[in-house]
């Protein structure tokens, strides 16, 4: 047991716990650092289309391919998506008959569907070798600096 004049000892049960609570999830979260200094601002950034991630890509060499191979993901995701809803409201369809059934279904296979088509992607793709996240941080720095924020 703690003394009486030991910080730990005065703090509340609850006090106590959350801050402990808060640093566990912290640790396990801290990669979302590296984005909020640009989610924490007074003014948005601004949209960005398809040809100016391509002209990201051609112009610098070491980010660039991997931040193609990072989009190049995504379309599995999205045939993962649209495989596990289709065919898991279908199932759930055919065996009960069920319009809120095949909707919970199709919504829960469209989920399911988009995580197995990232993990078909990250061994395809082999992203496990690749700092996507510091691709797409380098992406938004260079996007700041081109509009002049």
């Amino acid at each position: 047991m703690g003394e009486p004049s030991d910080p730990q000892h005065q703090q509340p049960f609850f006090k106590k716990h959350w801050e402990g609570f808060t640093e566990f999830w912290g640790d396990r979260f801290s990669f979302l650092e590296n984005y909020s200094r640009f989610l924490r601002r007074d003014k948005p950034i601004p949209s960005w289309s398809d040809s100016d991630v391509q002209e990201f890509i051609a112009s610098d060499p070491i980010h660039g391919p991997t931040l193609r191979t990072a989009r190049e993901a995504v379309n599995f995701g999205l045939a993962g998506s649209v495989i596990g809803a289709v065919s898991t409201a279908g199932v759930a369809w055919k065996y009960s008959r069920s319009v809120h059934g095949a909707g919970l279904s199709f919504l829960a296979g469209g989920v399911f569907g988009w995580t197995f088509g990232h993990e078909v992607a990250n061994h395809w793709l082999q992203l496990y070798r690749l700092d996507t996240m510091a691709a797409q941080v380098k992406f938004i720095e260079w996007w700041e600096k081109k509009c002049g924020e």
